[in-house]
């Protein structure tokens, strides 16, 4: 039996080196026939390995897909399988570096909208891939005494992603996933910060933010005071009015879903 398993790792691992590397070593092992000889048997289950990594980052990816086309799509993706081969148990994961390959690839790092979509499609599946959570009822925020909201801290739906988004890429999105009109795509003069989180109706749900609000969320999900907030907020909003605009940000994320707890 011990024989029999050395012997099966040994013919696993020569096929891996095969269908990763195209390591020939495997191809002893191989019976050729008249009708299939051992390099067309080789070809085959080659061939269709990487196919199917193409489908499974056409899957992940058909907005990034639709931007650039079959054909470049295709191209594309073969040039991604060679520098990142598949590592993980699970073919969920595999493309978790598009965005990264299309940002530094001399081939494609002119268009850098292509590694921005990829950037915005692969954090939507996250989000949707994200642990479950409890939302915060609003109800037990009015139930805070005034004196309490100081001190106040919150928890954060585990489903928030947050990007910062040079080029028109979610409105680019939404005209592909809803089969409308094509749009151009254009970058904008300063990158825009968006939110993306999953709500209890399993649903993907996007939008902009203003730049403090930006930065009260994130730093809200370190662990800031309301307190921290409102001090931070002076930067952008005069301070008769930052009480306010803060509690307004934490009522918004509140009915948005995007709090879980009181912690304070």
């Amino acid at each position: 039996m011990k024989n029999r398993d050395v012997s099966l790792i040994s013919l696993q691992q020569q096929f891996i080196g095969m269908l990763l590397q195209d390591d020939r070593q495997i191809a002893s092992r191989i019976i050729g026939t008249r009708k299939a000889t051992v390099e067309t048997r080789l070809k085959i289950y080659a061939e269709a390995y990487h196919f199917r990594l193409i489908d499974a980052l056409a899957d992940s990816y058909p907005a990034v897909h639709t931007l650039l086309g079959d054909d470049a799509f295709t191209a594309m993706s073969h040039a991604y399988i060679h520098q990142y081969p598949s590592r993980h148990f699970s073919i969920r994961w595999f493309g978790d570096r598009l965005a990264a390959f299309l940002r530094h690839s001399p081939r494609y790092a002119d268009k850098p909208v292509l590694a921005e979509m990829a950037l915005f499609e692969w954090t939507l599946r996250e989000v949707f891939d994200a642990a479950d959570f409890t939302p915060l009822e609003r109800a037990r925020l009015l139930q805070l005494p005034a004196a309490g909201w100081s001190d106040l801290r919150v928890a954060l739906n585990p489903t928030i992603r947050r990007l910062e988004l040079s080029w028109n890429v979610p409105a680019l999105w939404q005209a592909i996933e809803q089969q409308q009109e094509p749009i151009e795509a254009a970058a904008q003069e300063l990158p825009r910060p968006w939110l993306c989180w999953r709500k209890l109706d399993q649903r993907n749900w996007f939008r902009s933010m203003d730049v403090d609000e930006a930065w009260a969320l994130d730093e809200m999900r370190r662990g800031a005071s309301f307190a921290d907030i409102c001090a931070g907020l002076c930067e952008w909003i005069d301070a008769q009015h930052v009480p306010a605009r803060a509690a307004g940000h934490i009522s918004r994320w509140c009915d948005e879903q995007l709090l879980t707890a009181v912690l304070a």
